[in-house]
């Protein structure tokens, strides 16, 4: 009990002097504040070091339907000289995207979409309006000017069927060199036949070939031979190419392609002397790329000759690479594909030479340098934040920058600063910035605060628990945001889903979903079970095949310490969490009967079934194995919720996005199913045209009507 308390003084103490102002509001978070909340997206920090721009995502009302609503992105210029306010460069229905500045700092150039395909913008700093650089079929995307600004590279994104016809990334009408797997033409025979040939059901065999390729480019028939054939909403049946092209900064000028042929190429940007192009391609160009998980960075010249391998090796992937200013030294995020994988940073010369890992056990992303080139700023998930690590380039040691309580979302430098967009637990979005310790920190923006300042928020505490083998597990617990003296209140347990994701007071995505059922007379309890990224690679490994009884424990034993609470209503517990999360929640109420009513959103209830349905099928064998394997070794049917639905007596509201295919639908509606046909409390809701990011970035009205169905259906059993 001494750490639990040691830690609760600690993370009360550093937000004593800002609580006040949470505590001074008398107005609820509304399940409609969601429209409200400005995110800040990206950041970008001028050359010269005296601006910023960033990219701010808002929720606005439609102008043709009042319930619904539409994204939007769009740029703003802040003076970090000046301290002004930040100045909006863009506005309109369409978005923009990934904002860079030209060397000079005097443009900016930007994606923004053109007849339903992106496009590059150039839009000068001194005055004017924003004018279109590319103009290409396949749309435009990513820019990255050239060190001396005359040039920007960016990329391209198409199909095999429109590669095959391209005359300037397939200047040879070539086919692919390894085999798209089709039965009976190992070679890709198939697609050499004559074009010419007249479709023809009652013809010879070719004319038949031809009528049914005339049924699959009219849609009547989807043919399946790739191992990766689901997106995120829809089939792919074809695989997507990534190219890099290049184009002069001037009106009027043309693209001329970096790369071509059968394979795809990404993350490209410029060498420091802007001779060469950096990119990341797949490793085995003689293989199918659905079946390369190994990942390569090479360079090129400016017309994607004499391309060079800098980082390899057999079993490994690189990617998330950044050169130093002066281009001699290479920093990289390597990982292990087709296992359970641990990213870690690598450095190496900029010829790929003399490889070291980073002694850091996190996982980190964002990789940037100093601009004298001593230190690699990064951001790392970790105990329930997400903080600004900072590695010596020469030392290799790794020092943390800012606190576990926030979560930093985007981040760049300057030559003395640096310039951040932050999430804490009393705004979910701000741009800062603060020197290059992450000391004397400075708001630039002020875009939640309106809104913000009549509301009453609820506080969380950090407590830990000491599982059975012996490992740490942090939790937070959130009070009723109303909560009156002598009342009791129901408990509400939210669980994350990844499993690998990580969440705390720092964490975007939950910070309104648990502000409102605060606010709504709930106190929410959220663990870091066992799995979960942000505390090093053993204990997210630790539930390898065990997704089931480790996490259920951890995960209990937050929920049990938060009930201990003196205002807490035993009788009225419930609980809820969506996509591993929701096969956790299938799998506790299957396993403990305590809660009276659960909700589980987007979840894996069937291994054997996720195999084939979801894209994230990986996550079988990677975890447990094949479902043709012994089950003894595997135990996918032990670890599967489905197993165990006639033991489920929980009222249950099982949810679906329609078109999620990352983890498919058929198995909620096994679950259904299987539930309604056992005579058990179950409702069923699946959301039209919805995907896997239904709670985080879809459609506006249905994650507004998700909240409202949680608290709904809770409400039937403990009010």
């Amino acid at each position: 009990m001494k750490s639990i308390h040691t830690h609760l003084l600690l993370f009360l103490f550093s937000i004593q002097a800002i609580s006040v102002f949470a505590q001074n509001g008398t107005q609820k978070i509304l399940v409609t504040d969601l429209t409200r909340i400005k995110q800040v997206v990206s950041v970008a920090a001028s050359p010269d070091g005296n601006k910023a721009l960033y990219t701010l995502r808002t929720i606005e009302p439609n102008a043709e339907n009042k319930l619904e609503y539409d994204y939007r992105n769009h740029l703003y210029l802040v003076d970090l000289q000046a301290n002004a306010a930040p100045r909006a460069l863009t506005r309109g229905a369409e978005s923009v995207s990934s904002p860079v500045f030209s060397p000079d700092g005097k443009t900016v150039a930007f994606a923004r979409a053109v007849k339903g395909k992106s496009q590059i913008f150039i839009l000068p700093l001194d005055g004017g309006e924003a004018w279109q650089l590319t103009d290409v079929s396949y749309g435009a995307g990513n820019p990255r000017f050239s060190p001396d600004g005359r040039k920007i590279l960016f990329s391209v994104s198409l199909n095999l069927s429109t590669l095959l016809k391209d005359t300037i990334l397939n200047p040879g009408k070539g086919v692919p060199g390894w085999s798209l797997e089709k039965p009976g033409f190992p070679k890709n025979e198939f697609l050499n036949r004559d074009k010419k040939i007249k479709p023809d059901p009652d013809g010879n065999l070719e004319e038949i070939r031809a009528y049914l390729d005339k049924d699959v480019e009219d849609r009547k028939a989807k043919v399946f031979n790739r191992l990766n054939f689901q997106g995120e909403a829809t089939v792919e049946p074809e695989i997507q190419f990534n190219h890099l092209f290049v184009i002069e900064v001037k009106e009027g000028a043309k693209a001329s392609p970096v790369t071509k042929g059968f394979w795809s190429y990404g993350q490209g940007n410029w060498s420091a002397d802007g001779q060469r192009i950096w990119a990341v391609t797949g490793k085995d160009r003689n293989q199918h790329p659905d079946r390369e998980q190994e990942s390569t960075i090479v360079s090129m010249n400016l017309q994607g000759g004499d391309e060079k391998t800098v980082l390899a090796e057999s079993g490994k992937s690189f990617g998330g690479y950044s050169l130093s200013p002066d281009g001699s030294t290479l920093a990289a995020i390597m990982s292990t594909p087709n296992l359970l994988s641990f990213s870690q940073l690598v450095l190496a010369n900029a010829n790929g030479s003399n490889l070291q890992i980073v002694p850091f056990d996190r996982t980190p992303s964002g990789a940037n340098w100093s601009t004298d080139g001593k230190y690699i700023y990064l951001t790392a998930p970790s105990n329930g934040g997400s903080p600004v690590y900072r590695v010596d380039a020469k030392t290799r040691t790794v020092e943390r920058l800012s606190d576990f309580d926030t979560g930093i979302n985007a981040f760049d430098l300057t030559s003395n600063k640096v310039v951040y967009s932050k999430t804490d637990v009393l705004n979910p979005s701000e741009l800062f910035y603060a020197d290059l310790n992450m000391k004397n920190p400075v708001q630039l923006s002020r875009h939640n605060e309106a809104w913000l300042k009549d509301k009453k928020l609820s506080l969380p505490e950090k407590r830990v628990y000491t599982n059975t083998k012996g490992q740490k597990v942090e939790y937070w617990i959130m009070k009723p945001t109303f909560m009156e003296a002598g009342k009791k209140y129901p408990l509400l347990l939210q669980l994350h889903g990844g499993p690998t994701a990580m969440w705390g007071p720092g964490e975007f995505s939950m910070w309104h979903e648990f502000q409102y059922f605060c606010s709504q007379g709930y106190g929410v309890v959220y663990p870091n079970q066992r799995g979960s990224g942000g505390y090093g690679k053993d204990f997210q490994f630790s539930n390898y095949r065990d997704w089931g009884p480790g996490p259920q424990e951890d995960a209990l034993a937050a929920c049990t310490d938060a009930a201990k609470a003196p205002w807490v209503d035993t009788a009225k517990q419930v609980i809820t969490g969506g996509s591993y999360a929701g096969y956790l929640t299938a799998w506790i109420i299957a396993h403990d009967h305590r809660f009276k009513a659960a909700f589980a959103q987007r979840g894996v209830y069937d291994l054997t079934t996720f195999m084939g349905e979801g894209n994230a099928w990986r996550l079988v064998p990677n975890y447990f194995g094949l479902p043709w394997e012994e089950e003894k070794t595997t135990e996918i049917d032990a670890e599967s919720p489905y197993s165990y639905v006639n033991k489920i007596r929980t009222p249950f509201l099982i949810k679906h996005g329609e078109n999620d295919l990352r983890t498919g639908v058929i198995q909620s509606q096994m679950m259904f199913r299987s539930l309604k046909y056992l005579e058990k409390d179950v409702e069923y809701v699946l959301m039209p045209g919805g995907t896997h990011e239904l709670s985080r970035s879809g459609n506006v009205r249905q994650r507004i009507d998700r909240m409202l169905r949680i608290y709904e259906f809770f409400e039937r059993y403990i009010r």
